[in-house]
């Protein structure tokens, strides 16, 4: 908003510059693991509408992510980023394994209802567990108390956001989502 003469312009430099340059790459480094993830989902499910829920489920998470840092007045940086792409794998990786256990509870002539129930009952230990143990763990480190902590604060408070999502993410809609496949499938 400022008027400069003829001939100049204003040019960000310095750790601005750096981190805009690393947000950029960042956000490469995420387009890309997400079109890998979309491939393993393809090759393990040989289904669009299940790999396309997981993914929509790992978006999700990044939501809980950046509500967490909205909350606790932290600007999303390099750091809190990194937390976001990892909340989106964990979410990913348990969303693969309750998939799974459905198919193979389908297989095993299983109904559908049953059949989800049977993978979200029989994952809930280790979602809760992954997630809880994650949370208790980051705490000290998102309150930063300690000196040095500040610089990973971001990180700790993005991951406990996307596992307290993703719990919800998890346990909630995707068995809701699974059900709509099923009935579309059906």
């Amino acid at each position: 908003k400022l008027n400069l003469p003829l001939g100049y312009h204003i040019e960000y430099g310095g750790a601005y510059s750096q981190q805009q340059q690393s947000f950029h790459e960042l956000a490469m480094i995420l387009c890309l693991a997400i079109l890998l993830v979309l491939t393993v989902l393809m090759f393990l499910f040989r289904s669009w509408l299940l790999s396309l829920a997981i993914l929509f489920i790992s978006a999700l998470g990044i939501g809980g992510c950046l509500l967490a840092l909205w909350i606790t007045g932290i600007p999303l940086n390099v750091s809190s980023y990194t937390g976001i792409i990892m909340v989106v794998g964990i979410i990913a990786e348990n969303a693969i394994f309750t998939v799974n256990q459905y198919q193979i509870n389908r297989k095993a002539g299983g109904s559908a209802e049953k059949s989800i129930d049977y993978a979200i009952a029989l994952r809930i230990r280790p979602k809760l567990m992954t997630a809880l143990g994650a949370i208790f763990a980051l705490i000290p480190l998102s309150l930063g108390l300690e000196a040095g902590t500040q610089m990973q604060q971001p990180l700790a408070v993005a991951v406990i956001g996307g596992f307290c999502a993703a719990l919800f993410l998890l346990l909630i809609v995707l068995p809701y989502i699974m059900r709509l496949i099923y009935h579309v499938k059906k």
